[in-house]
């Protein structure tokens, strides 16, 4: 199958809202990555950056506040959802209820803490993005992608965990004397997860230029039919 730029915008649109929201699902586990512990979420967060970075590239600033937007409304969709469904009355033949409600009900502050931090996060790295690019006079995509993505990171990463963690305990959603994520161990959470996705956003400047290429191979095929 040959794909034109359509759908290969397509498929990156929905790689980055599937990413968006997966992340949110899975990210109240904080998992032990063995020198460090973060959320799981963080297997995902770097590809939401790398794609923002290869379509401002390719289309611009305002192409990239669409797909912000259009993943901001899919998690608004989701966070509704999740809210009906946590405050809809469970069925007596329910084998899930105090553990729906404690999974769910926690899964509704994380997705607040999420489009908070990935509005914030993201409209800085289409900023930042747009003004090194300006800078360097469109040279050096490597310098841009891993600067904006390096600051973008920490302001979504230090957001979201305080939103979504600070005082939270099993049986509370804010309970700061009984909880064990307080702002020093949020502070704990924060740095190597961070710095695990600088890392990864060092690592991800050869898929940035490959993704370009991608996109801007079937841009010059349109251009070059149109002509």
């Amino acid at each position: 199958m040959k794909f034109t730029l359509e759908n290969k915008t397509n498929i990156l649109y929905g790689l980055f809202v599937g990413s968006l929201i997966t992340a949110n699902l899975i990210g109240l586990k904080v998992a032990s990555f063995g020198i460090f512990e973060a959320s799981v979420g963080i297997l995902l967060f770097p590809i939401l950056f790398l794609i923002t970075d290869i379509i401002e590239e390719v289309y611009g600033k305002e192409k990239t506040k669409e797909l912000v937007f259009v993943g901001m409304i899919a998690l608004i969709v989701v966070l509704i959802v999740t809210v009906i469904a946590v405050l809809l009355p469970f069925a007596e033949r329910s084998m899930v209820k105090e553990e729906y409600t404690t999974i769910f009900g926690t899964t509704i502050r994380i997705f607040i803490a999420s489009i908070t931090a990935f509005l914030i996060a993201q409209f800085h790295d289409i900023w930042a993005f747009n003004f090194w690019k300006q800078k360097t006079k469109g040279k050096y995509l490597w310098l841009r992608n891993n600067l904006s993505t390096i600051v973008s990171t920490f302001i979504d990463t230090t957001l979201f965990m305080f939103i979504a963690f600070y005082g939270i305990t099993r049986t509370s959603f804010f309970d700061i004397a009984n909880s064990k994520f307080t702002p020093e161990y949020v502070f704990m959470l924060i740095i190597p997860y961070w710095l695990v996705k600088v890392l990864f956003a060092l690592f991800d400047t050869p898929f940035c230029y490959l993704g370009v290429r991608w996109l801007k191979g079937s841009k010059k095929h349109v251009k070059s039919k149109s002509n």
